[in-house]
Formats: structure tokens, sequence, C-alpha cells
């Protein structure tokens, strides 16, 4: 067994069917390290973004569109009950930005616990606006969203990143006041990153 494997043995035994919700800003690389740290602690990756970007397209109602969050009352309904499902009962849980608004955690974390996913950590990846702003650019040119409505052009991007500032940050604040909050430098290849949050979880499980 190599020194990554023995750390992510540490972390699975202390995380049990917990969970670990990722954060940052568009564009900084959470669903991309939530996936891979999930096949690595074989857990569950859920995206709040997935999430209602599916239900969106089933209901035809586009609150995302512009760049805002959904409301409050519409996450709690198509986004919690995925915690409580059978199907995921016996995983731990790897989130993306599930519960962005202040006042969500919360909910979030109390749904979570009841259903046997008490999150044990929450993750920023620290990244500039100047920098997602260029990965944004950059990924216009290569078009490799899917044609994302909230990514349609850089107003509505520049609005996502406002909604971070006054509604996300504090909800870090918070995972911070209760000793949850891990920060990564975001600003490094795909790997660094990777090997960042695995360092920082392993110190945290010991």
């Amino acid at each position: 067994m190599n020194d990554l494997e023995k750390k992510l043995t540490t972390i699975k035994e202390w995380l049990g069917t917990g969970s670990i919700n990722i954060f940052g800003l568009p564009m900084s690389g959470k669903d991309t390290q939530g996936i891979r740290l999930a096949e690595a602690l074989d857990a569950k990756f859920l995206s709040s973004g997935m999430i209602i970007r599916a239900m969106e397209k089933e209901t035809k109602n586009h609150y995302s569109e512009h760049g805002a969050l959904i409301p409050t009352n519409i996450f709690y309904e198509w986004v919690l009950p995925y915690f409580e499902r059978a199907d995921l009962f016996k995983y731990p849980l790897i989130l993306s930005s599930i519960g962005r608004w202040h006042g969500e955690e919360n909910q979030v974390m109390s749904v979570a616990s009841g259903a046997g996913h008490e999150i044990k950590a929450a993750i920023i990846l620290n990244i500039s606006e100047a920098d997602v702003e260029k990965r944004f650019k950059e990924s216009k040119i290569l078009n490799d969203r899917g044609g994302r409505q909230d990514d349609k052009d850089l107003e509505t991007f520049r609005t996502r990143l406002q909604e971070f500032r006054e509604k996300t940050l504090p909800v870090l604040q918070h995972y911070n006041s209760l000793g949850l909050l891990i920060e990564v430098n975001g600003d490094q290849s795909r790997d660094a990153v990777f090997n960042e949050i695995v360092e920082k979880l392993y110190r945290k499980a010991s």
C-alpha cells in the first residue's frame, strides 16, 4: 500500500457514511475534484448544479438561467430528498456546493445528519475572480460546458460571481465557525489540487 492509499484508507475510516461538501467559485473545479474524490473514497457524488439543471429541464422552470441561485424553497424540494435515497444509504457522499445560499446550511446539515450522512468537512477551492473569468473565456472558445444557460454570456457569469460573494461566502464562514472548513489552493494543476485535498482531509481524519 503506497502513501496515497494509506491516507485514503484513513479518510474512509474517519468519514464512514458521512459527507464532504466542496465549494468554490464557478469554474473552480468543484465537480472535477468532487468526482475524483468520490471515486477514490468509494463514495457517491452529488452536485446541486447537476440536480437543479436536470429538474429545470424536466419542469421547464429556468430559475438559474440568469446566474442567480434558485429560491430556497425550490432548493429544499429538489435537492434535499437526495440525502434520503435508499441507493445512497450505505455510502459516504461527496457534495458539490449543496446549500449555497446563507441560511440553507443548517437545514442541509440537519437533513444530511438525519439521513446518516453527517457533513464532516467543507472544502473551499480558493481561486481569484480574475482567474475564473479567464477560465470562462477559454471554456467558451472550447465549447466544453454543454451549452449551460447559466454560462451563456459573461454578464450572466458575473452574476454568478456576485451571488457567490453575497450568498455563499457567509455559508463558508459558518462552516469555518464550526471547525469544518478546509481551504485548498484551486489555482494549481488538477493533480496538485487533488493531492492537497487528500493531504488536508488526512490531517483532519488523523
